[in-house]
């Protein structure tokens, strides 16, 4: 995690700013450039946004994006993974899908990066659920482990590979375990 900024500018004054590689997140006042990201990281995330698509996307049901910028609640964050359902993509007057996202996703997916602490990913996750966010997903591929954060419960934590990953609502249709999710990394 790089800080870019020593003094606080508005969330507006970021917004004017040119994209970064990787990409910076907007926080509580500061410019948080997000890690590069690595293998492991790459491969789940791709894996991911293909396997919800296939499912979520044709049904018209939601649509899993990468590295989507979401911008709400004094914050522009750049989730991993955001789902959002169908009636709540941003869309043009033509229909097509709006270039600017400014609402939290219904689900929130992060991949922890071996340089990324986890603290600011579960704060990213927890602004979230303090919106519109039904379900984050915070996933350790170190650990093998995925934290279940839904929005005013316990947070659960599942590491054992035959358990199946809890979805919110809308994608009830999904069925992954937690070794499938790590299992892709073997192919």
């Amino acid at each position: 995690m790089v800080r870019t900024a020593s003094k606080n500018i508005t969330l507006a004054e970021f917004l004017m700013l040119s994209e970064t590689k990787p990409a910076s997140e907007y926080i509580n006042g500061q410019i948080i450039q997000k890690p590069m990201a690595q293998g492991e990281h790459s491969t789940i995330q791709g894996e991911l946004i293909i396997f919800i698509n296939a499912i979520l996307k044709p049904q018209r049901v939601a649509r899993a994006y990468p590295e989507l910028r979401c911008t709400f609640g004094g914050r522009s964050i750049i989730p991993d993974v955001a789902v959002f359902t169908w009636e709540r993509i941003p869309r043009k007057e033509n229909g097509r899908v709006a270039n600017l996202f400014s609402a939290a996703p219904d689900w929130t997916i992060e991949i922890l990066s071996p340089d990324q602490r986890q603290t600011k990913v579960t704060k990213n996750i927890l602004h979230c659920l303090n919106y519109e966010t039904q379900m984050g997903w915070l996933i350790d591929p170190e650990e093998q482990t995925v934290f279940v954060y839904i929005r005013n419960q316990q947070p659960v934590m599942l590491d054992e590979l035959e358990a199946l990953l809890p979805v919110p609502d809308f994608a009830s249709e999904l069925r992954l375990t937690v070794g499938d999710l790590f299992g892709w990394l073997l192919e």
